[in-house]
């Protein structure tokens, strides 16, 4: 596997480095991005997308029929991360998981409605696949979807949707076949505003705002149900794979580094040089040895999807290590500043803004979105190594 970008795709890093210095804005951008750039939505963010649409950076790899360049992917990878280092919004769920599955499954109808809006940047989406017996268990999904005439009934509940706030259109797994387990689940995309949808918000210990989302009596249309009724688990795995890869960047981790090796660097412990501090400098080593593993996971990630193959373990294996990673650095982090590591962003006295302390908290929410890292560990272990059920 060759990791280096060619000329071309260096000038085209750049030409993304330059135009996000010269939008840089903090009603865009999270001056730590952590991922709260994907939890909240505003005008400005909204404005900040179609800017990106306008410089033809949306769905670059889609086919041209659909209003791609046909690019390689490698092109949206580079535009990931560089909008992840800003902690500026990103395409992720339209571009990534919902755009690329209508693609490859959807009807036309549903190309034609979504995929202009989508590679334009005029719409937002919720994903609602887990429920409360149905966490990072998405086969288990029971919300009831009920054939009526001209379309299906959705009854049931969802949580942990964060988008549900501010989406548009909801991307939902619907139990449409009660005698089979993984051949009973079908896609739906639901309009937010339904009356049918009541959304209650739901506050993580990362500060992020969810949602718990109650259906009663949804109707919809039978245009509006992604590829084939009961196929939905096939298409939901293929979009997590989408997902632990586009909504995962290693920009964010990058950054957390930098900032502990830029602290351990400047700052002092009871007089002295903090670098020269044995614990700090193992930390500060460790940390970026380990983010080098990330990188290089990652690009194994590339390397198969480049491919145009579903790098289901490859992605497994970088979202688990990522983010405990990512929850090794914050906690190295912590144990280096003591008791005022403990200080909230909002305290003038926190080290490096309390950034760590969020961080602290975030990198928890870090091990559940986009499959929890039991659910890694299994794909791992059964699909990687063959190993059995229940070893």
């Amino acid at each position: 596997m060759n990791f280096d970008l060619a000329p071309e795709e260096v000038a085209f890093q750049r030409e993304v480095e330059a135009f996000l210095a010269a939008n840089a804005s903090p009603e865009v951008m999270d001056a730590h991005p952590e991922q709260l750039s994907q939890t909240v939505d505003s005008p400005a963010k909204r404005a900040f997308m179609r800017k990106l649409a306008d410089k033809g950076w949306l769905g670059m790899s889609w086919p041209a029929e659909y209003g791609g360049q046909e690019k390689s992917g490698i092109y949206d990878f580079i535009l990931t991360e560089s909008l992840s280092r800003y902690g500026a919004p990103q395409p992720g769920k339209g571009v990534g998981i919902v755009g690329k599955t209508i693609i490859r499954h959807g009807n036309e109808t549903l190309k034609q409605f979504f995929l202009p809006k989508i590679i334009r940047g005029e719409v937002e989406f919720a994903i609602g696949y887990s429920e409360p017996q149905a966490g990072s268990d998405a086969a288990n999904i029971q919300l009831k979807a009920t054939k009526v005439d001209g379309g299906w009934k959705l009854d049931g509940k969802k949580i942990w949707t964060t988008s549900a706030h501010f989406a548009d259109w909801y991307w939902v797994g619907a139990r449409t076949d009660t005698s089979h387990k993984h051949k009973g689940i079908t896609l739906f995309l639901i309009e937010m505003n339904h009356p049918g949808l009541t959304i209650h918000p739901t506050m993580t210990i990362g500060d992020e705002r969810t949602n718990e989302v109650f259906f009663d009596d949804v109707f919809v249309s039978d245009d509006f149900v992604v590829g084939e009724v009961n196929h939905g688990w096939t298409y939901i795995c293929e979009a997590l794979d989408l997902e632990r890869f586009a909504m995962m960047p290693v920009g964010p981790l990058e950054k957390k580094v930098e900032a502990l090796t830029e602290w351990v660097r400047t700052s002092t412990c009871d007089g002295e040089p903090r670098r020269d501090v044995p614990d700090a400098r193992r930390s500060v080593a460790q940390a970026v040895t380990q983010l080098e593993v990330a990188r290089m996971l990652q690009r194994r990630v590339i390397s198969e999807a480049l491919k145009d193959r579903v790098p289901t373990v490859e992605s497994s294996q970088y979202k688990l290590f990522m983010n405990e990673h990512g929850q090794r650095v914050a906690n190295a982090a912590l144990d280096l500043m003591g008791a005022a590591g403990q200080l909230k962003p909002d305290n003038d006295d926190a080290p490096i803004g309390g950034r760590f302390e969020r961080s602290y908290r975030y990198t928890v929410v870090d091990t559940i979105g986009g499959g929890a890292s039991e659910i890694q560990k299994n794909i791992i272990a059964r699909r990687g190594l063959g190993l059995p059920p229940n070893f």
